[in-house]
C-alpha cells in the first residue's frame, strides 16, 4: 500500500520573475540578431553576420522552448486542497501548503484513466480535495436480522486523508466510497432486527448504536482508500411496502394492548383506593357481595371505551 509523503516546492513568484526575464532577453537576442543581418538579400559573409544568425536563431528557438515549458510548472492549491507529484511514474511527494507553487515542469498532469459512470475514458487529476464530502445513498431493500424486507438509506460525510492512498491504491476514490458504502449499510441492516420486544439493540430504537456501527465499519473498509469517515446516519427506515400494513396492524394491537394495561392498573388502583376510603370512614358497611358488586361497577366505569349510562336501581340489591 502506498503512503503519503510530505513536500515543499519552491514559490511560483520568483519563477514568474525569471519568465518574464527569460521572455526579455529571447526578445533582445531577436532584435540584436536581426540588426546584424544584411539588409541585402546576400549570403553570410562576415563574422558578425554569423552571429547575428547564431542569435537569431537561438532567440526564436529559446523563446518557443524555454517560456513554455517553464510555464508548465506553475500550479497553485487553495486551502483544503492538495496535489500529487509524479515524475516519469515516480512519486515524488504530495504538497498541500496552499498558494502560488513551481515545481519540474516535467511532473504529470494526470494519473492514467478511469471509467466513468457512462463508460467513458475520463484522466484521472492528480489535484485532490481535502474538503468533507457527503454522499447520500439511495434507498435499498435488505432483509433485517429476523429476514423481514426493510428500506433503509443512509448519508455519509467523508473526506480524503491519504493522497497516495486514494490516488495509487484505487481505480476511482469517490466510486470505491459510494460501493462500500452501500455494501457496509447492508451489512449492517442484516445485523440488527428492525424492531423487537427484547432488550437487544434494534434500527428503530438505537439509532445512535448502529450509527456507531455503520461509521466503524466503514472506517474499516474505506481505509485502503484513505478516506476517513466524520458521520455515517440512517436517513430512511421503514418496511417493504409488501408488509408495511400488516407491521402496521401490528404495531397499533401492540399499542392498544400496552394502552390497555395502563388502563386497567390504574383502573385497579382506584377501586383500591375508594373501597378503602369506604371502609375507613365507615360511610357504607359492605358485605363480600356488595363489594364485588361496586367493584364490578367501577371497573366498567373506569374501563369502558365510552361513557357509562346509570341504571336506577328501585328495589334493593338482591331483587
Amino acid at each position: 500500500m502506498a503512503a503519503e509523503k510530505s513536500v515543499r516546492v519552491k514559490s511560483g513568484w520568483p519563477m514568474l520573475f525569471v519568465v518574464v526575464v527569460l521572455t526579455a532577453v529571447c526578445v533582445a537576442a531577436i532584435i540584436a540578431g536581426a540588426m546584424m543581418l544584411s539588409p541585402e538579400d546576400m549570403p553570410v559573409a562576415t563574422g558578425t553576420e554569423v552571429l547575428g544568425v547564431v542569435l537569431l536563431v537561438v532567440g526564436i528557438v529559446a523563446l518557443c522552448v524555454g517560456p513554455f515549458v517553464l510555464l508548465m510548472g506553475f500550479f497553485t492549491i487553495q486551502p483544503n486542497q492538495a496535489r500529487v507529484l509524479i515524475l516519469f511514474g515516480d512519486y515524488r511527494g504530495t504538497v498541500r501548503d496552499e498558494g502560488f507553487h513551481w515545481a519540474n515542469p516535467f511532473y504529470s498532469r494526470s494519473a492514467g484513466t478511469t471509467v466513468d459512470a457512462n463508460g467513458k475514458p475520463t484522466a484521472r487529476s492528480l489535484r485532490l480535495s481535502l474538503r468533507a464530502r457527503t454522499y447520500n445513498g439511495e434507498h435499498l431493500k435488505v432483509n433485517d436480522k429476523n429476514g423481514n424486507p426493510i428500506e433503509i438509506a443512509d448519508v455519509v460525510v467523508w473526506r480524503i486523508e491519504d493522497t497516495a492512498k486514494a490516488i495509487f491504491d484505487v481505480d476511482d476514490y469517490s466510486s470505491y466510497v459510494h460501493t462500500q458504502s452501500e455494501t457496509a449499510l447492508r451489512h449492517v441492516a442484516t445485523t440488527y432486527a428492525y424492531d423487537s420486544d427484547s432488550d437487544e439493540i434494534t434500527l428503530r430504537s438505537n439509532i445512535e448504536e448502529v450509527s456507531a456501527a455503520l461509521k466503524e465499519e466503514l472506517s474499516v473498509r474505506l481505509e485502503k482508500a484513505g478516506v476517513v469517515i466524520d458521520d455515517a446516519r440512517l436517513t430512511h427506515l421503514a418496511y417493504a411496502p409488501e408488509i408495511a400494513q400488516a407491521m402496521l396492524r401490528r404495531q397499533q394491537a401492540e399499542a392498544v394492548i400496552a394502552a390497555r394495561e395502563k388502563i386497567v392498573q390504574g383502573a385497579v388502583s382506584m377501586v383500591d383506593m375508594a373501597l378503602s376510603e369506604l371502609a375507613a370512614k365507615h360511610v357504607v358497611d359492605l358485605d363480600d357481595e356488595r363489594r364485588a358488586a361496586m367493584v364490578s361497577n367501577l371497573m366498567v366505569v373506569l374501563c369502558g371505551d365510552s361513557e357509562a349510562q346509570p341504571v336506577l336501581n328501585t328495589g334493593t340489591l338482591y331483587q
